[in-house]
Protein backbone atom coordinates (compact mmCIF):
# COMPACT_ATOMS: atom_id res chain seq x y z
CA UNK A 1 0.00 0.00 0.00
CA UNK A 2 3.07 1.92 -0.45
CA UNK A 3 2.13 5.79 -1.34
CA UNK A 4 -1.51 5.37 0.04
CA UNK A 5 -2.35 6.35 3.47
CA UNK A 6 -1.93 4.30 6.06
CA UNK A 7 -5.04 2.17 6.83
CA UNK A 8 -6.02 0.08 10.22
CA UNK A 9 -8.69 -2.25 9.62
CA UNK A 10 -10.73 -2.90 12.66
CA UNK A 11 -13.34 -6.33 12.07
CA UNK A 12 -16.35 -5.79 14.07
CA UNK A 13 -18.54 -2.99 16.28
CA UNK A 14 -19.18 -4.82 19.29
CA UNK A 15 -17.87 -3.36 22.53
CA UNK A 16 -14.26 -4.38 21.52
CA UNK A 17 -14.33 -2.69 17.79
CA UNK A 18 -16.82 0.24 18.87
CA UNK A 19 -14.20 1.39 21.40
CA UNK A 20 -10.70 0.42 19.82
CA UNK A 21 -12.04 2.59 16.68
CA UNK A 22 -12.99 5.54 19.16
CA UNK A 23 -9.64 5.14 20.98
CA UNK A 24 -7.90 5.00 17.86
CA UNK A 25 -9.53 8.36 16.62
CA UNK A 26 -8.89 9.95 19.93
CA UNK A 27 -5.23 9.16 20.05
CA UNK A 28 -4.41 10.13 16.23
CA UNK A 29 -3.50 13.78 15.29
CA UNK A 30 -6.26 15.88 13.89
CA UNK A 31 -4.68 15.66 10.46
CA UNK A 32 -3.32 12.68 10.64
CA UNK A 33 -2.95 10.88 7.46
CA UNK A 34 -4.21 7.65 8.81
CA UNK A 35 -7.22 5.71 7.26
CA UNK A 36 -9.79 4.43 9.97
CA UNK A 37 -11.92 1.33 7.95
CA UNK A 38 -14.38 -0.10 10.37
CA UNK A 39 -15.98 -3.12 8.79
CA UNK A 40 -19.28 -4.94 10.82
CA UNK A 41 -22.66 -6.54 10.07
CA UNK A 42 -24.80 -3.77 11.25
CA UNK A 43 -24.09 -0.13 11.22
CA UNK A 44 -24.46 0.09 14.61
CA UNK A 45 -22.97 -0.76 18.26
CA UNK A 46 -25.46 -3.25 19.84
CA UNK A 47 -25.41 -2.48 23.97
CA UNK A 48 -26.06 -6.11 24.73
CA UNK A 49 -26.75 -6.05 28.90
CA UNK A 50 -30.01 -4.12 28.15
CA UNK A 51 -31.49 -6.91 25.34
CA UNK A 52 -33.76 -8.64 28.36
CA UNK A 53 -35.44 -5.19 28.64
CA UNK A 54 -35.72 -5.30 24.69
CA UNK A 55 -37.59 -8.50 24.91
CA UNK A 56 -39.78 -7.21 28.14
CA UNK A 57 -41.25 -4.51 26.83
CA UNK A 58 -39.27 -2.54 28.93
CA UNK A 59 -37.46 -0.19 26.39
CA UNK A 60 -37.90 0.37 22.67
CA UNK A 61 -35.15 -1.84 20.94
CA UNK A 62 -33.83 1.65 19.01
CA UNK A 63 -32.01 2.63 22.62
CA UNK A 64 -29.84 -0.29 22.42
CA UNK A 65 -28.38 0.06 18.87
CA UNK A 66 -25.94 3.32 18.47
CA UNK A 67 -25.14 4.45 15.21
CA UNK A 68 -21.57 4.02 14.56
CA UNK A 69 -21.28 6.40 11.06
CA UNK A 70 -22.80 8.75 13.72
CA UNK A 71 -21.00 8.69 16.29
CA UNK A 72 -17.78 7.75 15.40
CA UNK A 73 -17.18 10.57 13.10
CA UNK A 74 -14.02 10.09 11.19
CA UNK A 75 -14.22 6.30 10.55
CA UNK A 76 -15.49 4.90 7.26
CA UNK A 77 -18.26 2.75 8.09
CA UNK A 78 -18.03 -0.50 5.83
CA UNK A 79 -21.15 -2.42 6.03
CA UNK A 80 -20.36 -6.29 5.33
CA UNK A 81 -19.26 -9.23 7.06
CA UNK A 82 -15.53 -10.50 6.04
CA UNK A 83 -15.21 -14.03 5.05
CA UNK A 84 -11.64 -14.25 4.66
CA UNK A 85 -8.15 -12.82 5.85
CA UNK A 86 -4.74 -13.46 3.97
CA UNK A 87 -2.80 -11.93 6.32
CA UNK A 88 0.46 -12.65 4.01
CA UNK A 89 -0.69 -10.48 1.53
CA UNK A 90 -2.24 -7.90 4.33
CA UNK A 91 -5.73 -7.91 2.65
CA UNK A 92 -9.34 -9.47 3.64
CA UNK A 93 -12.27 -10.17 1.87
CA UNK A 94 -15.62 -9.66 2.77
CA UNK A 95 -19.47 -9.74 1.64
CA UNK A 96 -21.74 -6.39 1.43
CA UNK A 97 -25.72 -6.43 2.62
CA UNK A 98 -26.31 -7.37 -0.89
CA UNK A 99 -24.13 -10.32 -1.10
CA UNK A 100 -21.43 -8.70 -3.13
CA UNK A 101 -17.88 -9.66 -3.08
CA UNK A 102 -15.12 -7.22 -1.67
CA UNK A 103 -11.34 -7.03 -1.01
CA UNK A 104 -9.60 -4.31 1.59
CA UNK A 105 -6.28 -3.97 2.02
CA UNK A 106 -4.66 -2.99 5.29
CA UNK A 107 -1.22 -2.11 6.82
CA UNK A 108 -2.50 -2.61 10.47
CA UNK A 109 -5.79 -4.82 11.48
CA UNK A 110 -7.52 -5.05 14.84
CA UNK A 111 -9.95 -8.23 14.74
CA UNK A 112 -12.69 -7.96 17.04
CA UNK A 113 -15.33 -10.27 15.86
CA UNK A 114 -16.54 -11.00 19.05
CA UNK A 115 -18.93 -14.59 19.28
CA UNK A 116 -22.13 -16.09 18.63
CA UNK A 117 -24.35 -18.13 20.40
CA UNK A 118 -22.83 -21.44 21.88
CA UNK A 119 -24.36 -24.71 20.42
CA UNK A 120 -24.28 -27.99 22.22
CA UNK A 121 -25.22 -31.44 20.52
CA UNK A 122 -28.46 -32.12 22.11
CA UNK A 123 -31.70 -33.57 19.89
CA UNK A 124 -33.91 -30.54 18.74
CA UNK A 125 -32.13 -27.82 20.27
CA UNK A 126 -30.92 -25.95 16.68
CA UNK A 127 -34.63 -26.82 15.25
CA UNK A 128 -36.60 -25.56 18.10
CA UNK A 129 -34.50 -23.37 20.77
CA UNK A 130 -33.69 -19.76 20.16
CA UNK A 131 -30.88 -17.51 20.63
CA UNK A 132 -30.06 -14.32 22.61
CA UNK A 133 -27.69 -12.40 20.72
CA UNK A 134 -29.40 -9.59 18.87
CA UNK A 135 -31.96 -6.89 18.67
CA UNK A 136 -33.95 -9.88 16.43
CA UNK A 137 -33.65 -12.33 18.57
CA UNK A 138 -34.73 -9.88 21.26
CA UNK A 139 -37.97 -8.35 19.21
CA UNK A 140 -38.65 -12.03 18.39
CA UNK A 141 -39.00 -13.35 22.01
CA UNK A 142 -41.06 -10.23 22.91
CA UNK A 143 -43.73 -11.02 20.15
CA UNK A 144 -43.37 -14.70 20.63
CA UNK A 145 -44.32 -14.59 24.72
CA UNK A 146 -47.20 -12.00 23.60
CA UNK A 147 -48.24 -14.74 20.71
CA UNK A 148 -48.56 -17.51 23.54
CA UNK A 149 -50.50 -15.98 25.81
CA UNK A 150 -53.12 -14.67 23.21
CA UNK A 151 -53.06 -18.11 21.58
CA UNK A 152 -53.91 -19.73 25.27
CA UNK A 153 -56.02 -17.24 25.38
CA UNK A 154 -58.20 -18.23 22.66
CA UNK A 155 -58.02 -22.07 23.65
CA UNK A 156 -60.61 -24.45 25.36
CA UNK A 157 -57.74 -26.48 25.60
CA UNK A 158 -56.38 -26.56 29.52
CA UNK A 159 -53.37 -28.90 28.34
CA UNK A 160 -52.44 -26.45 25.29
CA UNK A 161 -53.08 -23.42 27.67
CA UNK A 162 -50.67 -24.65 29.99
CA UNK A 163 -47.96 -25.58 27.38
CA UNK A 164 -48.06 -21.75 26.22
CA UNK A 165 -47.86 -20.17 28.93
CA UNK A 166 -44.61 -22.46 30.14
CA UNK A 167 -41.15 -20.64 29.31
CA UNK A 168 -37.95 -22.37 29.93
CA UNK A 169 -35.18 -20.32 30.00
CA UNK A 170 -31.50 -22.55 29.61
CA UNK A 171 -28.48 -20.78 30.94
CA UNK A 172 -28.54 -19.43 34.66
CA UNK A 173 -25.62 -16.88 33.70
CA UNK A 174 -26.36 -13.39 33.42
CA UNK A 175 -28.30 -13.14 30.35
CA UNK A 176 -30.35 -16.12 31.24
CA UNK A 177 -30.81 -14.94 35.12
CA UNK A 178 -31.97 -11.45 33.42
CA UNK A 179 -34.40 -13.07 31.39
CA UNK A 180 -35.97 -15.28 33.25
CA UNK A 181 -36.67 -12.28 36.12
CA UNK A 182 -38.03 -10.18 33.72
CA UNK A 183 -40.31 -13.09 32.09
CA UNK A 184 -43.00 -13.12 34.56
CA UNK A 185 -43.61 -9.20 35.12
CA UNK A 186 -43.99 -9.25 30.95
CA UNK A 187 -46.61 -12.30 31.54
CA UNK A 188 -48.15 -10.96 34.83
CA UNK A 189 -48.90 -7.55 32.81
CA UNK A 190 -50.47 -9.45 29.87
CA UNK A 191 -52.49 -11.53 31.85
CA UNK A 192 -53.81 -8.83 33.75
CA UNK A 193 -55.26 -7.57 30.45
CA UNK A 194 -56.79 -10.58 29.03
CA UNK A 195 -59.76 -11.47 31.05
CA UNK A 196 -59.15 -15.25 29.27
CA UNK A 197 -56.15 -15.64 31.18
CA UNK A 198 -57.67 -15.03 34.79
CA UNK A 199 -56.47 -17.72 36.75
CA UNK A 200 -54.46 -19.22 34.45
CA UNK A 201 -50.97 -20.32 35.79
CA UNK A 202 -47.53 -18.75 34.09
CA UNK A 203 -44.78 -21.14 34.46
CA UNK A 204 -40.95 -20.13 34.08
CA UNK A 205 -38.21 -22.42 34.46
CA UNK A 206 -34.47 -21.47 34.77
CA UNK A 207 -31.88 -24.57 33.97
CA UNK A 208 -28.62 -24.98 34.26
CA UNK A 209 -26.18 -27.66 34.94
CA UNK A 210 -24.21 -25.37 37.63
CA UNK A 211 -25.29 -25.73 41.49
CA UNK A 212 -26.61 -21.79 41.63
CA UNK A 213 -27.46 -19.47 39.10
CA UNK A 214 -24.87 -16.63 38.87
CA UNK A 215 -21.95 -19.28 39.03
CA UNK A 216 -19.29 -15.85 38.27
CA UNK A 217 -20.54 -14.10 40.83
CA UNK A 218 -20.10 -14.39 44.82
CA UNK A 219 -22.76 -16.73 46.97
CA UNK A 220 -24.01 -13.34 48.33
CA UNK A 221 -25.35 -12.24 44.99
CA UNK A 222 -26.00 -15.66 43.84
CA UNK A 223 -28.56 -15.88 46.50
CA UNK A 224 -29.94 -12.74 46.51
CA UNK A 225 -30.77 -13.24 42.17
CA UNK A 226 -32.22 -16.81 43.39
CA UNK A 227 -34.56 -15.47 46.13
CA UNK A 228 -35.75 -12.45 43.42
CA UNK A 229 -36.03 -15.25 41.14
CA UNK A 230 -38.27 -17.87 43.41
CA UNK A 231 -40.66 -14.81 45.07
CA UNK A 232 -41.55 -14.52 41.22
CA UNK A 233 -43.06 -17.99 40.81
CA UNK A 234 -39.87 -19.21 38.53
CA UNK A 235 -38.91 -22.66 38.91
CA UNK A 236 -35.30 -22.64 39.33
CA UNK A 237 -33.45 -26.07 38.60
CA UNK A 238 -29.94 -26.17 39.19
CA UNK A 239 -27.60 -29.41 38.19
CA UNK A 240 -30.32 -29.94 35.52
CA UNK A 241 -30.44 -29.13 31.25
CA UNK A 242 -32.10 -30.08 28.28
CA UNK A 243 -31.56 -33.75 27.26
CA UNK A 244 -34.29 -32.90 24.08
CA UNK A 245 -36.42 -30.61 22.72
CA UNK A 246 -39.14 -31.60 20.41
CA UNK A 247 -42.35 -29.82 18.98
CA UNK A 248 -44.64 -29.95 22.22
CA UNK A 249 -42.07 -29.24 24.73
CA UNK A 250 -38.73 -30.42 26.25
CA UNK A 251 -37.18 -33.92 27.90
CA UNK A 252 -35.30 -32.41 31.14
CA UNK A 253 -32.38 -34.72 32.03
CA UNK A 254 -34.21 -35.14 35.08
CA UNK A 255 -36.62 -37.26 32.96
CA UNK A 256 -39.36 -35.09 33.32
CA UNK A 257 -40.67 -34.06 29.91
CA UNK A 258 -42.23 -30.49 30.15
CA UNK A 259 -44.95 -29.34 27.66
CA UNK A 260 -43.68 -26.08 26.22
CA UNK A 261 -44.13 -23.94 23.27
CA UNK A 262 -41.22 -21.48 24.24
CA UNK A 263 -37.58 -22.82 24.84
CA UNK A 264 -35.20 -19.56 25.04
CA UNK A 265 -31.13 -20.42 24.95
CA UNK A 266 -28.82 -18.41 27.22
CA UNK A 267 -26.32 -20.94 27.64
CA UNK A 268 -23.03 -18.98 26.92
CA UNK A 269 -21.14 -17.72 23.89
CA UNK A 270 -18.54 -19.16 21.46
CA UNK A 271 -15.70 -16.94 19.23
CA UNK A 272 -17.10 -16.22 16.01
CA UNK A 273 -16.26 -18.60 13.12
CA UNK A 274 -13.76 -16.09 11.55
CA UNK A 275 -11.45 -16.47 14.13
CA UNK A 276 -11.03 -20.43 13.52
CA UNK A 277 -10.46 -19.58 9.39
CA UNK A 278 -8.38 -16.43 9.90
CA UNK A 279 -5.05 -18.86 9.84
CA UNK A 280 -3.70 -17.38 13.11
CA UNK A 281 -3.14 -19.19 16.09
CA UNK A 282 -5.79 -20.00 18.05
CA UNK A 283 -6.11 -21.68 22.13
CA UNK A 284 -9.79 -23.12 22.72
CA UNK A 285 -10.91 -21.33 19.71
CA UNK A 286 -9.59 -17.84 20.86
CA UNK A 287 -6.74 -15.71 19.06
CA UNK A 288 -3.30 -16.29 20.50
CA UNK A 289 -2.19 -12.41 21.66
CA UNK A 290 0.19 -11.31 23.74
CA UNK A 291 -0.48 -8.95 26.74
CA UNK A 292 -0.21 -5.89 24.39
CA UNK A 293 -2.81 -7.47 22.29
CA UNK A 294 -0.93 -8.34 19.60
CA UNK A 295 -1.32 -11.51 17.38
CA UNK A 296 1.03 -13.95 17.86
CA UNK A 297 3.79 -13.89 14.94
CA UNK A 298 2.34 -11.16 13.39
CA UNK A 299 2.76 -8.26 14.90
CA UNK A 300 0.71 -5.45 12.47
CA UNK A 301 -2.31 -7.87 13.80
CA UNK A 302 -3.84 -7.45 17.34
CA UNK A 303 -7.24 -8.80 18.66
CA UNK A 304 -9.24 -7.75 21.60
CA UNK A 305 -12.64 -9.53 23.30
CA UNK A 306 -14.35 -12.70 22.81
CA UNK A 307 -12.42 -13.34 19.78
CA UNK A 308 -8.81 -13.28 21.83
CA UNK A 309 -6.96 -15.15 24.32
CA UNK A 310 -5.62 -12.47 25.97
CA UNK A 311 -3.21 -13.64 29.13
CA UNK A 312 -4.76 -12.21 32.23
CA UNK A 313 -2.00 -10.92 34.55
CA UNK A 314 -3.89 -11.10 37.68
CA UNK A 315 -4.39 -14.70 37.34
CA UNK A 316 -1.44 -16.49 35.43
CA UNK A 317 -1.81 -19.00 33.37
CA UNK A 318 -5.40 -18.02 32.79
CA UNK A 319 -6.95 -15.92 30.38
CA UNK A 320 -9.36 -12.93 30.80
CA UNK A 321 -13.47 -14.00 30.32
CA UNK A 322 -15.27 -13.20 27.77
CA UNK A 323 -17.12 -10.25 29.14
CA UNK A 324 -18.35 -7.06 28.00
CA UNK A 325 -15.89 -5.17 30.69
CA UNK A 326 -13.02 -6.54 29.10
CA UNK A 327 -14.11 -6.65 25.58
CA UNK A 328 -14.84 -2.27 26.32
CA UNK A 329 -10.96 -2.23 28.12
CA UNK A 330 -8.88 -4.17 25.40
CA UNK A 331 -10.59 -2.61 22.67
CA UNK A 332 -9.35 0.45 24.22
CA UNK A 333 -6.02 -0.57 24.35
CA UNK A 334 -6.12 -1.81 21.26
CA UNK A 335 -6.68 1.28 19.46
CA UNK A 336 -3.66 2.83 21.52
CA UNK A 337 -1.38 0.38 20.49
CA UNK A 338 -2.07 0.27 17.23
CA UNK A 339 -1.72 4.02 17.02
CA UNK A 340 1.79 3.53 19.10
CA UNK A 341 2.60 1.44 16.45
CA UNK A 342 2.49 4.16 13.97
CA UNK A 343 4.18 6.55 16.22
CA UNK A 344 1.59 7.98 18.61
CA UNK A 345 2.28 7.26 22.23
CA UNK A 346 3.87 4.04 23.59
CA UNK A 347 2.83 0.61 23.47
CA UNK A 348 1.13 -1.04 26.96
CA UNK A 349 0.55 -4.10 28.47
CA UNK A 350 -3.43 -5.69 29.12
CA UNK A 351 -3.73 -5.10 33.34
CA UNK A 352 -7.37 -4.77 34.19
CA UNK A 353 -8.80 -5.68 38.04
CA UNK A 354 -12.44 -6.60 38.03
CA UNK A 355 -14.41 -3.59 39.21
CA UNK A 356 -17.60 -6.15 39.87
CA UNK A 357 -20.66 -6.40 38.24
CA UNK A 358 -24.35 -5.53 37.88
CA UNK A 359 -27.70 -7.65 37.47
CA UNK A 360 -31.12 -6.01 36.50
CA UNK A 361 -33.53 -8.29 37.59
CA UNK A 362 -36.70 -6.34 36.71
CA UNK A 363 -38.83 -4.01 38.64
CA UNK A 364 -37.27 -2.47 41.39
CA UNK A 365 -34.52 -5.49 41.92
CA UNK A 366 -31.16 -5.68 40.72
CA UNK A 367 -27.85 -7.51 42.11
CA UNK A 368 -24.62 -5.72 42.14
CA UNK A 369 -20.79 -5.63 44.07
CA UNK A 370 -19.90 -2.17 42.53
CA UNK A 371 -15.88 -2.25 43.55
CA UNK A 372 -16.63 -6.19 45.12
CA UNK A 373 -19.13 -4.25 47.35
CA UNK A 374 -22.49 -6.65 47.80
CA UNK A 375 -25.77 -4.27 47.16
CA UNK A 376 -29.41 -5.89 46.73
CA UNK A 377 -32.90 -3.57 46.21
CA UNK A 378 -33.03 -0.41 45.17
CA UNK A 379 -29.41 0.74 45.47
CA UNK A 380 -28.09 -2.39 43.56
CA UNK A 381 -31.01 -1.30 41.00
CA UNK A 382 -29.83 2.78 40.95
CA UNK A 383 -26.26 1.27 40.77
CA UNK A 384 -26.88 -1.24 37.60
CA UNK A 385 -28.56 1.96 36.07
CA UNK A 386 -26.60 4.30 36.48
CA UNK A 387 -23.75 2.01 35.46
CA UNK A 388 -25.59 0.94 32.04
CA UNK A 389 -26.33 4.74 31.30
CA UNK A 390 -22.46 5.75 31.78
CA UNK A 391 -21.34 2.41 29.42
CA UNK A 392 -23.84 3.78 26.76
CA UNK A 393 -21.75 5.92 23.82
CA UNK A 394 -25.01 7.09 22.85
CA UNK A 395 -28.81 6.95 23.42
CA UNK A 396 -29.20 7.55 27.65
CA UNK A 397 -31.85 10.14 27.86
CA UNK A 398 -33.69 7.99 25.84
CA UNK A 399 -33.20 4.79 27.50
CA UNK A 400 -34.31 6.89 30.76
CA UNK A 401 -37.25 8.33 29.62
CA UNK A 402 -38.11 5.04 28.49
CA UNK A 403 -37.26 3.30 32.22
CA UNK A 404 -39.42 6.66 33.39
CA UNK A 405 -42.78 5.27 31.24
CA UNK A 406 -42.64 1.87 32.15
CA UNK A 407 -42.63 2.75 35.74
CA UNK A 408 -45.28 5.33 35.36
CA UNK A 409 -47.43 3.87 32.76
CA UNK A 410 -46.49 0.03 32.51
CA UNK A 411 -45.22 -1.67 29.86
CA UNK A 412 -46.88 -1.96 26.14
CA UNK A 413 -48.14 -5.46 25.65
CA UNK A 414 -48.81 -5.60 21.52
CA UNK A 415 -46.66 -7.97 19.10
CA UNK A 416 -44.76 -6.13 16.69
CA UNK A 417 -44.67 -9.23 13.99
CA UNK A 418 -41.15 -8.09 12.74
CA UNK A 419 -39.52 -10.99 13.08
CA UNK A 420 -40.72 -14.75 12.32
CA UNK A 421 -38.93 -17.76 13.82
CA UNK A 422 -37.24 -18.49 10.67
CA UNK A 423 -35.56 -15.02 10.56
CA UNK A 424 -33.21 -15.99 14.30
CA UNK A 425 -32.63 -19.83 13.68
CA UNK A 426 -30.48 -21.03 16.55
CA UNK A 427 -27.32 -22.22 14.63
CA UNK A 428 -26.04 -18.85 13.25
CA UNK A 429 -23.11 -16.33 13.36
CA UNK A 430 -25.41 -13.49 12.49
CA UNK A 431 -28.70 -13.14 13.99
CA UNK A 432 -29.32 -9.68 13.22
CA UNK A 433 -28.19 -9.53 10.24
CA UNK A 434 -32.12 -9.74 7.96
CA UNK A 435 -31.48 -10.53 3.82
CA UNK A 436 -33.50 -8.73 1.41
Amino acid sequence: MSGDPTRVVIVGGGFAGYNAARALLRALPRRSSVEIVLVNRTDYFLYLPLLPEVAAAVIDPRRVTVSIPGTLRGVRFVLGEVTTIAPDEQRLSYTDAEGKPHELGYDRLILAAGSVNKLLPIPGVAEHAHGFRGVAEALYLRDHVIRQLELAAASDDPKERDARCTFVVVGAGYTGTEVAAQGPLLTRAIARRRRELAGQKMRWLLLDLAPKVLPELNTRLSRTADRVLRSRGVEVLTGTSVREATTDGVWLTTGEFVPTRTLAWCVGVRPDPLVDTSGFATQRGRLLVDTTLAVQGHPHVFACGDAAAVPDVTRPGEVTAMTAQHASRQGTLAGRNVAASLGYGRVREYKHHDLGFVVDLGGTQAAANPFHIPMSGWLAKIVTRGYHLLSMPGNRARTGVDWLLDAVLGRQSVQLGLVRSAAVPLDTTAPTRQKG
